[in-house]
């Protein structure tokens, strides 16, 4: 075990090679591994630095930057050199390198801005942990967004990273430093902010400047790798997200055995701001998904199951137990999980935890009124089932099932009905 936690401490080198050149026929995209320069704390000389290691501390990692190369295939031109977000991270924008970065902090990292970008019209925070979501949201103000992501998932955000598309201010420094983070990312922070960030030693702190012109990065397109364990790779454009405002989505319809289903109700304006909302969340969560959002914060997020009923459970599951752990929080100050486990040892009384979860079953985990969201269509109606049991006024999904009229008269035999509406286009990320 001691030989593990060192393993966790320490810096491994990689032998991969400076630069880096992928040929696509007669063109050729030229990559650059990134270094950075730090000083040793124990020795006081400057050492060159790759990555921590890979996603476990065993595996050695590089991280490439594209330095050259403009690729253009069958019409559709790639991303160009000079974009650089979290492949371009020097020195200086470590603005406090806490434990030296791993792959995974790094990842984390690029989801989060991949979620963001879609979401600059307002202060927005979104906390990532292992490459999914935990908690998302748009506020009148950056402090609130934090606070509100947050508290949409307080026990999976410890040790989070956290994405901002706004510069950190006091108020919402003093707010990220109460908390046990990995990282901190952010295109510039107010003076003073570093002080108070940096309580937390071992806490990242990075600044990215492109950040406040992220919406562009909305339609680039990249070329996607997928290596597989024989060595070979597959190939991918990257996804771009087709649904911009209300006009690109659809309402519900569809044809089935010579009859029109359509849906009786469209959403209100306050749906159709968590439908894009939402939407623009479900770009950043492994497949299948399903997600609950109101008022433009995640509520319930349920990520990468085989079957969309048993996700779309899931993610009722979580906003319940999740609606329980702020209740016990923000009553008692401690977890839920610390009240349980008080009780079964007899150094609470019962009636505590049986107040939070009669609360918890009355508010049903805060899902009434929520939007549900699904990366692709719904097989069978058995899914949305789920979400209107719980109160959600409306849906959006892809459409395209043979079953598409299912769906769209569990929504009409509500009362009052749930608005449904088509994207036209799957979400799928692997």
């Amino acid at each position: 075990m001691k030989d593990l936690k060192q393993m966790y401490r320490t810096i491994i080198g990689d032998q991969f090679p400076t630069d880096l050149r992928i040929s696509f026929g007669d063109q050729t995209l030229v990559y650059r591994k990134r270094t950075w320069s730090f000083k040793n704390e124990k020795t006081g000389a400057m050492e060159e630095r790759g990555l921590r290691y890979g996603e476990n501390p065993d595996q050695e990692a590089a991280l490439y930057e594209l330095v050259n190369g403009n690729l253009v295939l069958g019409g559709c031109s790639y991303i160009e050199p000079g974009n650089g977000l979290v492949s371009a991270i020097s020195e200086a924008d470590m603005l406090q390198a806490g434990k030296h970065p791993g792959k995974i902090n790094l990842t984390d990292t690029d989801n989060a801005l991949n979620i963001l970008k879609f979401l600059m019209k307002r202060p927005a925070a979104v906390i990532v942990k292992h490459n999914n979501p935990c908690g998302v949201a748009m506020a009148d103000s950056l402090e609130q967004a934090v606070i509100k992501a947050w508290r949409a998932d307080r026990v999976a955000a410890f040790g989070g990273c956290v994405a901002l598309n706004r510069p950190v201010d006091p108020a919402t420094a003093e707010v990220l430093a109460s908390q046990y983070l990995e990282v901190v990312c952010a295109p510039s922070f107010d003076e003073g902010t570093l002080a108070v960030l940096g309580r937390r030693k071992n806490l990242r702190i990075i600044q990215i400047p492109r950040i406040d012109r992220l919406e562009t990065f909305w339609d680039m397109r990249f070329v996607d790798f997928k290596s597989l364990i024989d060595g070979g790779i597959i190939l991918q454009q990257s996804q771009v997200n087709r649904i911009r405002s209300r006009e690109d989505l659809r309402p519900a319809e569809c044809e089935y055995e010579g009859k029109t289903y359509r849906t009786k109700r469209l959403p209100d304006d306050r749906e159709y701001e968590d439908i894009l909302f939402g939407w623009a969340v479900e770009q950043g969560i492994t497949s299948n998904s399903v997600i609950y959002v109101k008022n433009c914060v995640t509520v319930g997020i349920g990520t990468g199951e085989q079957d969309r009923v048993g996700v779309a459970e899931i993610a009722v599951f979580k906003a319940y137990t999740k609606y329980a752990d702020i209740l016990c929080y923000d009553r008692h100050g401690i977890p839920y999980k610390n009240l349980e486990l008080a009780v079964r040892k007899g150094e609470r009384q019962e009636e505590e935890l049986a107040s939070i979860d009669a609360q918890v079953k009355k508010d049903r985990g805060g899902l009434p009124g929520s939007v549900m969201v699904s990366d692709a269509f719904f097989p069978f109606r058995d899914g949305v089932d789920v979400g209107i049991r719980e109160g959600v006024t409306a849906i959006v999904h892809p459409g395209g099932s043979l079953r598409d009229w299912e769906a769209i008269e569990a929504c009409n035999e509500t009362d009052p009905p749930v608005a449904m509406v088509f994207t036209g286009q799957r979400a799928f990320k692997h």
